[in-house]
């Protein structure tokens, strides 16, 4: 049995069941061959390379939302950039500090005491009835700023350290 799409195409690209692969399922080259950037090694998946390009873009992103919300210009990519760079900003701060962890455990963790650390400013500023925008922004931001800052700190010392210590 068959069943048509709305444009009046079988999903499987007509093929009967039992006929090997559909096109563009596991295996399947399809009916032009292999697909373009089809190595071999996954097919579909992210490759290593675009990760600092990725970084960049989210680093971008978050650069945007703060200077967004500093400057108070009404646009409609404010919140969404401005909360990229609440979350952002923190993550990658724990996260540094949490070399040693396997990537998953790293980002569930950077993840959580990001939201963590925003609440807690949220609610420091509440409670002392000092709550801004652009004040929360800047708090997230220098707390982030004192976590990388503490982070490259202990590397540092802890590398001269190391090397003093040593004798050839």
């Amino acid at each position: 049995m068959q069943t048509k799409t709305i444009n009046g195409n079988a999903p499987d690209g007509g093929r009967p069941a039992g006929d090997g692969p559909a096109h563009g399922g596991p295996g399947g080259d399809g009916p032009d061959g292999p697909r373009p950037g089809d190595d071999g090694r996954g097919g579909g998946r992210l490759r290593a390379d675009s990760a600092p390009v990725l970084a960049g873009a989210a680093v971008a992103v978050g650069g945007v939302g703060a200077f967004l919300a500093l400057a108070d210009i009404a646009s409609p990519l404010r919140a969404p950039c401005t909360l990229f760079f609440l979350v952002l900003a923190p993550a990658t701060a724990i996260a540094s500090a949490l070399g040693r962890l396997d990537p998953l455990s790293r980002t569930v963790v950077a993840g959580a005491g990001a939201v963590a650390l925003d609440l807690l400013v949220a609610q420091a500023m509440l409670a002392l009835h000092i709550w801004s925008a652009r004040g929360g922004v800047v708090a997230v931001a220098v707390l982030s700023g004192i976590v990388f800052l503490g982070v490259s700190v202990r590397r540092r010392w802890s590398g001269a350290r190391g090397r003093g210590s040593r004798t050839n």
